[in-house]
């Protein structure tokens, strides 16, 4: 997994053994998307759609879709509820799939961040990125750990 962050942007990459067909619902599916991030998870998962991910009982993200191209791109606002700093549709994450070999790489860019927030948000989609990348290929991360303590 590489790493790259700016004043405002991060970018991750990771590959992932298995078909962008099989990932792309672990991004729209509620009951997917609950099993790598947050405690409750409400997803409308059309344009405009709103999201919220319940993380841990205070920690909840929220947003809505911007963008859906199945199996293929997820574009969303990203924000916190009770954030000053970073509230909800204050920046935005995109999901990349492009088929490589026999998976795919997800690439995950989350723009316009404040440069304060960019540290916790580089471990956030760090705990994160795994989860998903053991989750769509089979296994079972197990309960989210962060789903029982307070990040903010």
């Amino acid at each position: 997994m590489t790493s790259t962050s700016n004043s405002d942007t991060i970018t991750k990459e990771i590959f992932i053994e298995c078909r962008p067909e099989t990932l792309f619902p672990f991004l729209t599916d509620p009951d997917k998307l609950v099993r790598w991030m947050g405690r409750h998870v409400l997803l409308d998962p059309s344009i405009g759609g709103k999201y919220r991910i319940d993380v841990n009982g205070s920690d909840i993200a929220m947003g809505e879709y911007k963008v859906i191209i199945p199996n293929e791109k997820v574009v969303m606002t990203w924000g916190w509820e009770k954030s000053k700093v970073v509230p909800p549709g204050s920046s935005t994450v995109e999901f990349r799939l492009t088929p490589k070999d026999n998976g795919t790489l997800l690439v995950l860019t989350h723009y316009d961040l404040p440069a304060t927030e960019v540290a916790s948000h580089v471990q956030g989609w760090t705990h994160y990125m795994p989860r998903l990348q053991s989750i769509a290929q089979g296994q079972d991360p197990g309960i989210d750990p962060w789903s029982e303590r307070a990040m903010h």
